[in-house]
Order: C-alpha cells, then structure tokens, then sequence
C-alpha cells in the first residue's frame, strides 16, 4: 500500500478523527501510517522499527483513539510508556490534537515535577495515560493509579527506554498490567537489548521496517570539519552562524558544563533574547519555556544535550550543529533529526576533535556511509592547542588505542592506571571548557 496512493479517510477513522487530522494540517498518510493504522485497527501486536521523524506517533495514536472513542470508567485503558518527560509532553500535545472533538481524557505524568497535581487529576479518571517508566511506578506502588483495565500498551522510543536503564521497572510493568491486551512497540534502531525485550512484551508480532533503521535522514545534508581544540571550535561557530541562512539553530554538547558555557557566550555575543539552553539540571517549567520560544521563533539558538535529541518535534530547523560528537552513536541520528522533518530539507554539520575521530568512524560504521569532510575556512583562526588541553586529547586517544587493543602501551600507562587517566580528562576538559568560554 503506497503512502501516494491513500488518504486518511481509506483508514475508516471516524468523522471527529478526521476533522482534527485536517485540522492538524494532516494530508496524507507516512509510509509507517500506512502499514500499522490497519494492522493495530485490526488488534494484532506490532513491532515497528522507523527512524525519527516517519510520523510514527500518529502511526500509533490514530488508531489507539478510534479504539477507545469515548470517556469510560475511572482507570486508564490505554498506556503509552516513553523514555523522556519532553516525549511524554510531545505525545499528550498529539493526543489533544487528534482528540480534540471527543470527551477522551488523557494526561503525561514524569518526574521532575511534584506529584501531587498528578494524583489529584488521576483522582479524576483518565482514558490514557502517558508516562516515563520510573514516575509510573511511583504513582502505582503508592495506588494512586491502577493498571488493570489496561487494554493497549505501547512502548515508544523502546531502545531509548533500555538504553537509559529502565528494563528493571519494564519488567515491574509488565507484572501488573493484564495479560490479556494489545502491545505496540516502536523503535527506531533495532539491537540485542531491544530484540530481547518484544520477546517478553510482544506477542506473534507483525513486523513493520520503515527504511534502514540505522541510515539518517535523506532529507538532511551532513558534513565535518576537523578541528584541532575547543578555541577552534569557537571560532568555527562564530564564523558559521554569521549567515543568515542559520535562522534555526540547534546546538549539541557532549555536557551540561559545556551546553552552559557555550549558551552564556552566545548571550554575550547576540544577546539573551537569541539564545536557550536545555539540559537534565534545568528545571521543567524553564525546559518547556525555552523549547516552546525556540518552537514559535522567539529565539534563534537552542543549546542543549542529548535530553533534546529525541522526543521534541520543532519544525523547520535550518541547521543542527554538533558542537561535540555524541559517545552514543545511535544519538547522532537521533540529533541530526532534529531538522529535515516532515519531508523538509535541512543541515546538520559535525565539530570532530583528534580524541572524536574514533567515535565518529564508529558513527559512520554504523550508519553505512562516510560523513563529507569540508575544509576549514581560511577567514578562521586556528590557535596552537594549548599544552592542558593537548594532554587531554593525547589521555582520551590513549584511551581509545587500548580499548581497541588491550596490549597498546600507551604514552601514559606509566604513569596513570585507567581509573586516574579519566579523572584527569574530565577535570582538564572542565579547565579547558571554562578558561575558553570565559574569553
């Protein structure tokens, strides 16, 4: 069934569904619409694997909300378990626009946030409920809500889920809701952890694959510059986003320090009304403020960690930098996503240091293509890299030898055991990243 050659209406939604949908600004159907709406309408368990930005929130919901059609009862019947509170807010924002013309009840619940307004509208009754894995639990054990009626279960981001730790509260889940019921699980790359998982979760499955699940976006150019040090990066920045064309911005940092630094040197150099930042040490509400500023354009440059590189759908980001390479490679997908959505074009351009170059082979190994290198400007200045930050380069690419190759005898095993060698990487980057940003 071709994408090209249906509409939403084929799918036999009902009439309060559609209206939102083109409302929604909806035209037609994504490929993993296409082959999952019937398939979950139908009641069979479903395995989709599609890579970020396919529509495979909708894919999932649409049907779950023609199932459930109408307020009943008190507890929830659909549960939608995501890795992330800004996913948990993106799924409930989609709910509450396809649902919009119906009485279903629905809210996320997450930590990070107080749990008493949480209780207070379970004490209401809920239809679906939307929720990271450890603040369910916190809501259940105490009875403040209760799972049994429980008809349709979805994990979304599942490789995300294992990936951050949670398969020890899944399991808990997975006890206590019916056994009788519906599973739904999606996942855009497809490994051991997540293949061991449907095989407790999921039953006689129907699988949908929606492109490679490791390939990125075609819809998204991606390049590379080599950089010798943090000053250079800088430097590279600075030059880059002096084009106009760079009106929607997103920034990834390996760390909350650098996202810090890096957000409050920008405030310097454009002014605090251009720029946001997102990582785990800030509060919600500032989270949700700065992401909905960087959504409706108030601000030009969201900064951020990996928090931000999944589970956030922002539309039309011209470019996406990573300022660091990710030490998780499926992230660089997961970042680079970030713009080129809903069929869009974007850009994303990658800052590789000397102590990058072995995860950046291992992300090209794992998307199966090699990443364009462009040549540094010539307008750039490119500092000798100071002696602190050298060593810390010339630690980490130690590092990485060994771990390669257990017999390496690397230019410091002399002198510092492994434990020590990352100690002093992560107290010389903190140096670095401080000393430079202050300039």
């Amino acid at each position: 069934m071709s994408s090209n050659s249906i509409s939403f209406s084929d799918f036999k939604l009902n009439k309060q569904l559609l209206t939102a949908i083109a409302e929604a600004g909806f035209e037609t159907p994504t490929t993993i619409q296409c082959k999952a709406i019937p398939l979950i309408l139908g009641g069979s368990d479903v395995l989709g694997i599609a890579q970020t930005g396919t529509g495979k929130t909708a894919a999932y919901l649409l049907p779950v909300l023609m199932k459930i059609k109408y307020a009943q009862g008190h507890d929830p019947r659909a549960l939608i378990l995501v890795p992330t509170r800004e996913l948990a807010m993106q799924v409930a924002e989609h709910i509450r626009m396809f649902a919009k013309n119906t009485d279903l009840r629905f809210m996320a619940v997450y930590g990070g946030v107080g749990m008493k307004p949480q209780v207070e509208a379970l004490k209401k009754g809920i239809d679906i409920l939307v929720a990271t894995p450890g603040r369910l639990m916190d809501l259940y054990l105490p009875g403040h809500v209760n799972l049994k009626e429980v008809r349709t279960f979805i994990m979304d981001e599942a490789e995300r889920l294992l990936d951050m730790g949670f398969k020890r509260q899944i399991d808990r889940i997975l006890e206590v809701v019916p056994r009788k019921r519906q599973n739904l699980l999606f996942t855009a790359t497809w490994n051991e952890k997540v293949k061991s998982i449907t095989q407790n979760f999921l039953v006689s499955p129907t699988e949908i694959r929606v492109a490679p699940e490791i390939k990125t976006a075609r819809t998204v150019s991606q390049v590379v510059y080599f950089v010798p040090n943090l000053r250079t990066k800088i430097n590279l920045l600075e030059y880059l986003i002096e084009d106009p064309a760079f009106r929607k911005v997103i920034v990834f940092c390996k760390t909350k320090n650098t996202a810090t630094n890096l957000s409050r040197y920008l405030t310097r150099k454009y002014g605090e009304e251009f720029v946001r930042v997102v990582h785990g040490n800030k509060d919600q509400n500032t989270r949700v403020n700065s992401i909905q500023s960087f959504k409706d354009e108030e601000v030009r440059f969201l900064v951020t960690t990996d928090v931000a590189a999944r589970g956030i759908d922002i539309e039309e980001v011209s470019h996406v930098i990573n300022f660091d390479v990710p030490l998780i490679y499926e992230d660089y997908i997961h970042r680079i996503g970030r713009t080129g959505r809903a069929f869009r074009t974007g850009d994303s351009i990658t800052f590789c240091a000397p102590n990058d170059e072995y995860h950046l082979k291992k992300i090209q190994k794992l998307i199966g293509q090699k990443i364009p290198v462009l040549s540094m400007p010539d307008e750039i200045d490119q500092p000798v890299t100071p002696y602190e930050e050298q060593q810390v380069i010339l630690r980490e690419v130690d590092m990485q030898r060994r771990k390669e190759d257990p017999t390496y005898q690397g230019a410091f095993h002399e002198r510092k055991d492994k434990t020590e060698a990352k100690k002093v990487v992560k107290k010389g980057a903190r140096k670095s990243v401080k000393k430079y940003f202050s300039k």
